[in-house]
């Protein structure tokens, strides 16, 4: 059925938009994408799935795409793994390798790869109106895929059950297999344990809480040792949520807690609305409160974050798709629309007293510490100082991403803002700035370039953040049509979508009502 589906393609000129198609961000070649699915690494290789149209640019006729990366930057595509059909279309799901073929579908010396997925069952089928959980399985390492006869392996005749992920647990009374779904228009977390992934008996619900004023989607579960102490492990429960989020639109938040095998328990420090915000009657307190919950990033443009499974040296690399749905299908590009965020490594960090995710962008080569072949140092700028001037950075280039990583003593200046895309005198372009005042990072890009192609696309995002000894550190990651900020070693993490407009590609340093020292300045071109 993949074969077919990419003949009926239709042949696409080369586009206008093609100066948007980014350097180290993973689009498809001539189609939609959202959701990452089915994250794992096997054999070598990082296999990406992901929510595919495979006859257009815009959201329908969801299927599986796949592509391959040995180091994450650079990708390949293959064709649809999982296809759409008269029964049903592919929704969002995992994949885990099988290493005891608990589920017979592969051999002890050749597990399979098993796919979990929601089958969105179509009017007229047997399952018709209802979202459910099926599998599917690869026996040559993911290339090519079957439908389980079973399916669907777990319903709950719900509508809006949703968003399979799961993982291999490891307790006291055995190893099992463990799902973390969602139904998405009660915001609840559902779990759910198998031995042979072909059965599943319900344990345990979580939520609403915090952030829940839209659906909730595409969660996911895993432990981490906080601030690597084998003895302080806490786990993880992401839940994306669309609309609700800190940013407007869809984005993604996160609870610190304890899972047993059976239930997750959240920390008291990582519930802020116990009930929900949608159950609180004053609307500025719900405001206000949102400010409060943990989000994985205080941008427009990360969504459905999920982690990859069976990842080497037991690392924790989430990938997020970069857009929000409140403009998602109107996407200014031709013929590929939408893009994936930067891998990201994710980490437990002791903050205040508390457990919090930092998040590390995955620059390197899949060799721990190795360089990516295409990685090119444009400037080293060593320590200076900057009082109500501007400092020129390299100049955007076509065919490479940008790397900028800093370490600025704002010292008494008001505002130490990055100008990114500009047109030379200022009246264009994207700003990043620390301003004092507010203790705020902001990113603004209400003059970035097109802009009006969505009323809601013009924005300015904003996130608190405190300076470490006096420093702000920034490592920002600048491709053809986005920008992701990892601010103070990753706890403060911010990612838009811009859209420049032609030859706008001047980039800038301004320090404006004081003094700044800059300790550190460089910038990597990577391609």
């Amino acid at each position: 059925m993949s074969s077919c589906l990419d003949t009926a393609r239709p042949e696409t000129a080369p586009a206008e938009t093609s100066r948007f198609r980014p350097a180290i961000h993973f689009t498809a070649r001539d189609t939609w994408l959202n959701d990452p699915n089915g994250l794992v690494f096997y054999e070598g290789l990082y296999h990406l799935f992901f929510q595919n149209n495979p006859y257009g640019n815009v959201w329908g006729n969801m299927s599986w795409g796949h592509a391959t990366s040995r180091d994450l930057l650079q990708w390949t595509e293959h064709a649809v793994a999982l296809a759409c059909d008269e029964t049903e279309d592919i929704f969002s799901g995992s994949v885990v390798v099988d290493h005891g073929n608990t589920s017979g579908l592969g051999t002890p010396d050749s597990p399979a790869l098993v796919a979990i997925y929601t089958s969105a069952y179509k009017v007229g089928s047997e399952h018709s109106g209802t979202q459910a959980q099926s599998l599917a399985y690869s026996t040559d390492a993911g290339m090519t895929w079957r439908k389980y006869g079973g399916n669907p392996v777990l319903t709950r005749n719900s509508a809006n059950f949703r968003d399979p992920k799961v993982f291999r647990y490891e307790g006291e009374q055995g190893a099992c297999w463990v799902m973390v779904a969602v139904e998405a228009q009660h915001q609840k977390v559902v779990f759910y344990r198998s031995d042979d992934l072909k059965s599943w008996d319900f344990l345990s619900e979580f939520g609403p809480a915090n952030a829940d004023a839209g659906e909730w989607e595409c969660p996911d579960l895993f432990p981490l040792a906080v601030d690597g102490d084998p003895d302080n492990i806490k786990w993880v429960l992401i839940v994306n949520v669309n609309p609700g989020a800190v940013a407007g639109g869809s984005g993604g938040q996160y609870f610190i807690g304890h899972f047993n095998g059976v239930s997750f328990t959240p920390d008291p420090g990582s519930i802020v609305a116990p009930e929900g915000l949608a159950s609180l009657p004053d609307p500025k307190a719900g405001s206000a409160t949102l400010q409060q919950c943990l989000w994985l990033d205080w941008g427009r443009d990360c969504y459905a974050s999920v982690s990859f499974s069976n990842a080497p040296d037991d690392r924790r690399i989430i990938i997020g798709w970069m857009n929000n749905w409140d403009y998602a299908n109107e996407l200014p590009t031709a013929p590929w629309r939408s893009s994936m965020t930067v891998a990201r490594e994710v980490r437990l960090t002791a903050v205040n007293g508390s457990a919090r995710l930092i998040q590390q962008p995955v620059l390197t080569g899949p060799c721990a510490g190795e360089e990516p072949a295409a990685a090119h140092n444009l400037m080293d700028a060593g320590t200076f100082e900057l009082q109500d001037s501007v400092f020129r950075l390299p100049d955007a280039v076509p065919g490479s991403a940008q790397v900028i990583e800093a370490e600025i003593l704002p010292g008494d200046a008001e505002q130490v803002a990055y100008h990114l895309f500009g047109n030379g005198d200022g009246s264009a372009g994207t700003v990043l700035s620390y301003n004092a005042a507010t203790a705020q990072l902001v990113l603004d890009r209400r003059r970035s370039g097109d802009i009006g192609f969505h009323e809601k696309f013009p924005s300015v995002e904003s996130a608190p953040l405190v300076l470490e000894d006096g420093a702000l550190k920034l490592h920002i990651v600048v491709d053809h049509c986005s920008v992701e900020v990892f601010a103070q070693g990753g706890k403060v993490v911010m990612t838009d979508l811009v859209f420049p407009a032609q030859g706008h590609a001047e980039n800038r340093l301004a320090v404006k009502g004081g003094r700044a020292t800059i300790r550190t300045l460089t910038v990597t071109a990577l391609s």
